[in-house]
């Protein structure tokens, strides 16, 4: 069997150069306005709900009907869910690089289009912005499995955990973000056209240009997308992919020259010999792929699909735990567009203090301390502090104890990040087969925004009291807010069983850890070598 190719091997042993960070950054920007596009949103939902469905004479102010705050909320995710299938299929058919460019552009229109919703009536308005951002998520769910895909592709195996959770932290960024332009925006409004609370005057309280306010919020996510998309058109194809997917040593061979500024040999002989093999010919439905991958892709699933449960129930509805706590005043103190700012503050609270924090902590550590351990780590104190939220609830809804509330709630974030939301980003596109890595990788994450969803959904009413007088308006009694993180911890438990079917795969290199230089004895040839060194080959046993 061929050893590894002097292109692959090249990039594994590369020393961190200025292309890294570039890749990061392009491939980042892209997760940036991911997260200000999925979770603005939490922040003026409230908003919409005041203009569109706040009734005369009413003592409180209108809210989304469940029907329409689980759609204005959910649609996002369905489409990411769609387009995490499909970009990541089409990722491994026609190559990483020909896909971007359709992600970034899809993500630009449809965050422009989302602040521009039309309609005369109130349905009409969140129909059209419910379309809007189902293409929103679309274009979204393809930027998972190919950004990954690319920087563990281009990255050195050394430092590939620490570039792969990079591009995955610029959504702490985009989370935090979008809270403050949500702060800047309400703030230069709320200063612009005065407004009473809504006791005092419920009519005054929501002036006509509030309507602008959650408008210009949604569609400011379209300029940080706008403004990498020269960049990602320039970057090449990567090298895995034109070698050992395209089968073209000399482009492969061509590309990377440039990038890594040095002289690369094509070796279009040994490319096609390891094509031939049939370890590098078994598609996803078969049984080898079954037998090799198949309690790895379980395992990437199940702990993507109940970190995002636990994970997007918290972040989307930050607001109505704050409520449920009182640290956020009745919504009948506030005029419309100063709720968006008591909303928008609590996020960027929350993002500073543990989820942009946490994000990086995984990019310091995770070469270090490895996937597997941060990912066990991160989901047992995710449960240690749920627990610790749920059981003494009652002890946290009193006044004097919400910083306390705000510390622990902070620290289920930190640990979400240095934990498992960043690993199940990691993990997939480092375990399998460059022809399958991005499929696989698309899978994974779909299952994940499937957990978002039920997360999303769930929640939504699961958090209702139980007393029905104290629910809000159109919802029957849940199970309470207590319960509900109760049940988002035991999630999180069962989180930490399902990592023990996911590898460890820091320190190996791509193609060690997917078999593709595995020859039909069960032995794995690689060259450790820089390309300008002499050839020397050893083996190791898998």
């Amino acid at each position: 069997m061929a050893g590894q190719l002097n292109v692959l091997n090249a990039l594994d042993v590369a020393k961190t150069q200025w292309y890294h960070f570039t890749a990061i950054v392009v491939a980042g920007m892209g997760f940036f306005t991911d997260a200000y596009d999925l979770f603005s949103i939490a922040n003026v939902t409230k908003l919409l709900g005041r203009i569109h469905y706040t009734h005369k004479g009413a003592q409180k102010p209108g809210t989304l009907p469940p029907n329409v705050s689980m759609a204005v909320n959910g649609v996002a995710l369905c489409g990411t869910l769609a387009g995490q299938l499909f970009f990541g299929w089409l990722g491994d058919k026609l190559g990483r690089k020909k896909v971007y460019g359709m992600t970034l552009a899809l993500m630009v229109c449809s965050s422009l289009a989302s602040g521009l919703s039309f309609g005369d009536t109130p349905k009409g308005v969140i129909a059209t912005l419910c379309f809007f951002r189902f293409w929103l998520g679309f274009g979204i769910g393809g930027d998972y499995p190919l950004s990954a895909t690319i920087m563990s592709e281009y990255a050195n195996k050394k430092t590939r955990g620490a570039f792969i959770a990079a591009v995955f932290a610029m959504q702490g960024f985009g989370i935090l973000v979008g809270g403050i332009v949500s702060l800047i925006v309400s703030t230069a409004f709320d200063h612009a056209y005065k407004a009473p609370p809504y006791n005092v005057n419920p009519d005054a309280s929501l002036v006509p240009q509030a309507d602008y306010v959650w408008r210009i919020i949604l569609m400011f996510g379209a300029v940080p997308a706008a403004l990498t998309y020269y960049w990602r058109m320039k970057m090449p194809e990567t090298a895995r992919y034109t070698a050992l997917v395209a089968r073209n040593s000399k482009q492969a061979a061509l590309d990377m020259s440039k990038v890594l500024q040095v002289e690369i040999v094509s070796e279009q002989e040994k490319v096609d010999q390891i094509s031939m093999n049939d370890n590098n010919n078994f598609g996803l439905f078969t049984r080898q792929f079954v037998r090799r991958h198949g309690l790895h892709l379980l395992g990437t699933t199940t702990t993507w699909f109940l970190l995002d449960i636990a994970y997007y129930s918290s972040n989307l509805f930050q607001k109505d735990i704050y409520t449920a706590v009182g640290w956020l005043p009745p919504a009948q103190t506030m005029n419309a567009i100063h709720e968006v700012y008591r909303v928008s503050r609590a996020q960027v609270l929350i993002a500073l203090c543990g989820t942009v924090p946490g994000y990086w902590f995984t990019v310091a550590f995770i070469d270090y301390l490895g996937r597997f351990f941060i990912q066990l780590m991160g989901f047992f104190f995710m449960t240690v502090f749920m627990f610790a939220l749920a059981i003494p609830y009652d002890h946290w809804i009193k006044k004097e104890h919400r910083i306390g509330f705000l510390a622990m709630y902070s620290l289920t974030f930190f640990f979400a990040n240095f934990g498992p939301n960043a690993t199940t980003f990691v993990v997939p596109a480092e375990i399998f087969p460059a022809r399958l890595r991005s499929t696989c990788h698309g899978i994974s994450a779909a299952a994940g925004k499937a957990g978002a969803i039920v997360g999303a959904f769930g929640f939504l009413y699961a958090a209702q009291s139980q007393d029905k007088s104290k629910t809000d308006a159109g919802y029957p009694p849940g199970i309470g807010m207590k319960n509900s993180l109760i049940v988002l911890g035991v999630v999180n438990f069962v989180g930490m069983l399902f990592t023990f079917l996911v590898p460890e795969s820091k320190g190996k290199s791509l193609e060690e850890l997917s078999g593709e230089n595995e020859d039909d004895g069960g032995v794995v040839d690689y060259q450790d070598l820089a390309p300008s060194s002499a050839t020397a080959t050893r083996t190791v046993p898998v």
